[in-house]
């Protein structure tokens, strides 16, 4: 009998060794182990279209700084929430090829300069469901604005690289409303 338990519990931790399984907190990974391939570098070029008025607006203005703090003339503290269309041409009516939704502040109190928070959700071709997120400043009255690209999903896991930003259409006399053509550089596997 006590054979047989020996035996018994023999077999019983011989098992449990064999099937405890390593909860580590971390482990280093190869590329191949992901499926990981050679990085290439895409070039995206679209318009981006924020509508700040009517009944289409893109844009809402979540928070705004105190009456006695406010700089009007840099709109300094105000926060807006947008989700805006991405197309093919300038016009409205091109080609939808994906969506930018994100947070600007406005974040100097001596020119125009955004904090920019944002995600191009694409939503055309092989990028269908791929994002590229986007944090920096905009100077928006600058004639050329770059902005890195710190991360994306889907197709562009891994993505690094930069947007640059030119204005193609911003008449403040009439509204606030912008259009502005981006040039996307993006490293991804």
């Amino acid at each position: 009998m006590a054979n047989s338990i020996l035996i018994f519990s023999t077999i019983l931790l011989f098992l449990n060794l064999v099937t405890a399984q390593n909860y580590s907190f971390s482990r280093t990974l190869s590329p191949e182990e992901l499926g990981i391939k050679p990085t290439k570098l895409t070039h995206l070029h679209f318009y981006f279209h924020d509508i700040t008025e009517g009944p289409n607006s893109t844009v809402v203005t979540v928070a705004g700084a105190p009456e006695e703090t406010r700089n009007t003339a840099t709109f300094f503290g105000n926060v807006v929430v947008m989700d805006d269309p991405l197309t093919v041409g300038p016009e409205l009516s091109s080609k939808l090829v994906g969506r930018a939704q994100g947070i600007y502040t406005y974040a100097s109190q001596s020119d125009i300069g955004l904090l920019l928070v944002l995600n191009f959700i694409f939503m055309e071709g092989k990028y269908n469901g791929s994002t590229l997120s986007i944090l920096g400043r905009n100077a928006i009255l600058s004639k050329v604005r770059e902005m890195p690209i710190v991360a994306g999903t889907g197709i562009f896991r891994f993505a690094r690289g930069y947007v640059e930003a030119r204005t193609y259409e911003f008449e403040p006399q009439i509204s606030l409303n912008a259009i502005v053509e981006y040039n996307a550089y993006v490293y991804h596997y």
